[in-house]
């Protein structure tokens, strides 16, 4: 997520290559007049299937977003701790004890993830830690389609972020959210495992059964979803997940960092006990 670096690295590069895969040929061109740039938006979603009655509560009126632009600019998408630093700030006594206990609460959850996709829960609730202290933390404020426009109308990076505008609005047409609350963070990122639209579209897995794949309140949603993207990625259970591992290299598509990648290993071993 793009609050700290390293999610990044594992939402955008995958969201860029789904956008070259399956973008409009006729992408909505970047910069000048906004409104022009979101009625292409519009009309670019509804051939995608996206119906009227989405694009119009989703995108009429829609504004820029200032803070998201500032925001994006600051961005460095590097880390400069050393490991030992950085995880210090992330994984202390507090968070290990609160991991431990989630792990005895949703035991028979995590059991029926790990037959299923074949990721330990220790992986899982260590990333679930990560990302956003296990739901309870930030897992952002700002209006996703707001976000998104703007960012897909300012030219660095547009194609990628229509291709994430347009995944959020197949979110709310498959009923997934509903647009009031589709909130995430300063690229799009949504719900507890911070996932960018175009990975909920791919990855999202409803596992309480309730008919729609929740990131934002449903924990067993969320824990398949994540476990559903490193099975995915070629994760396999039972072998070693440290730098230089096959798994290790499998983390690499939820975030690139390697060292972000070994803090997720260091606090799952801590889950174990290890």
């Amino acid at each position: 997520m793009l609050r700290h670096a390293p999610m990044f690295g594992r939402g955008l590069a995958t969201a860029f290559l789904v956008c070259l895969a399956s973008g409009s040929a006729q992408a909505a061109r970047c910069g000048g007049d906004f409104n022009s740039f979101v009625a292409s938006m519009t009309a670019e979603a509804q051939a995608a299937g996206v119906s009227a009655g989405v694009t119009s509560a989703a995108l009429s009126g829609v504004a820029q977003d200032g803070a998201v632009l500032a925001f994006d600019r600051r961005q460095r998408y590097t880390f400069n701790k050393s490991f030992e630093q950085y995880v210090s700030t992330r994984v202390g006594p507090g968070r290990i004890n609160g991991g431990k206990a989630l792990l005895q609460r949703h035991a028979a959850l995590l059991s029926r993830i790990e037959q299923q996709f074949g990721v330990p829960r220790t992986i899982l609730v260590a990333i679930w830690g990560l990302e956003s202290d296990f739901g309870k933390g930030d897992i952002g404020k700002l209006p996703v389609i707001r976000t998104l426009a703007t960012l897909a109308h300012d030219c660095r990076r547009t194609d990628l972020f229509q291709g994430e505008l347009l995944a959020a609005l197949k979110i709310v047409q498959r009923g997934d959210l509903p647009l009031r609350d589709l909130i995430g963070a300063y690229a799009g990122e949504i719900g507890q495992t911070q996932f960018l639209p175009s990975s909920y579209i791919k990855y999202g897995v409803d596992f309480d059964g309730d008919g729609h794949v929740d990131l934002r309140h449903s924990v067993p949603d969320v824990l398949a979803s994540t476990a559903n993207l490193l099975h995915t990625s070629g994760f396999k259970m039972g072998q070693p997940y440290g730098e230089g591992t096959a798994n290790f290299e499998a983390m690499r598509e939820w975030n690139r960092a390697v060292i972000y990648r070994k803090t997720i290993g260091y606090f799952a071993d801590r889950l174990a006990g290890q």
